[in-house]
């Protein structure tokens, strides 16, 4: 069985929580998230401390309970110094622009693609050929990094293309010179 649900969250000075039936919402400095909570699970705030317990004694219920505290701390450390994630855009004329909440990327098609960016993510374009995606929700960052990941994939012969910043393409040799026959 799983210890993760039995720690406590430590919640910063800078964070409020407010624990209604159903639901669970941490408001810090980086922004707001809400959870709901199964009815197998109860929360509760002591002391600057979440703790997360069962309320019946079953194998989904301790499973679940340590999804909840999981996403919890995920809240706590999103709100407070939220999650980014960063990619690079490889290839020759390749290169994008950031106008208002919409994402111009020039990667290679005869038209440039559009990526309309969602209100719970920031977008910045430091250089032409980085990304920078942040938020409070690490999966709705991860998901907008996956989104616009898969406008065009890094290519494993040239590593043209969108990846991750921390991502290795593994290359390949492509075809030999010649066969002689």
């Amino acid at each position: 069985m799983s210890r993760i649900g039995k720690t406590p969250i430590q919640v910063p000075k800078a964070v409020t929580v407010d624990v209604a039936a159903g639901e669970v919402t941490v408001k810090g400095p980086k922004g707001e998230r809400k959870l709901p909570v199964r009815p197998e699970i109860s929360v509760a705030l002591n002391d600057g401390t979440l703790t997360v317990d069962t309320t019946e004694d079953s194998r989904f219920a301790h499973a679940m309970r340590g999804t909840m505290r999981s996403l919890l701390n995920n809240a706590v450390i999103g709100v407070t110094e939220g999650y980014s994630k960063k990619l690079e855009v490889k290839g020759v004329g390749f290169e994008v622009d950031l106008k208002g909440k919409e994402l111009i990327l020039k990667i290679g098609f005869n038209m440039p693609k559009k990526f309309k960016v969602p209100d719970t993510v920031t977008v910045e374009c430091p250089t032409l050929t980085e990304i920078v995606i942040s938020g409070p929700d690490n999966q709705q960052v991860g998901h907008v990094a996956a989104e616009i990941r898969k406008l065009r994939k890094p290519e494993p012969y040239k590593e043209k293309g969108i990846k991750y910043s921390d991502e290795v393409v593994k290359r390949k040799a492509g075809k030999a010179f010649g066969s002689g026959g």
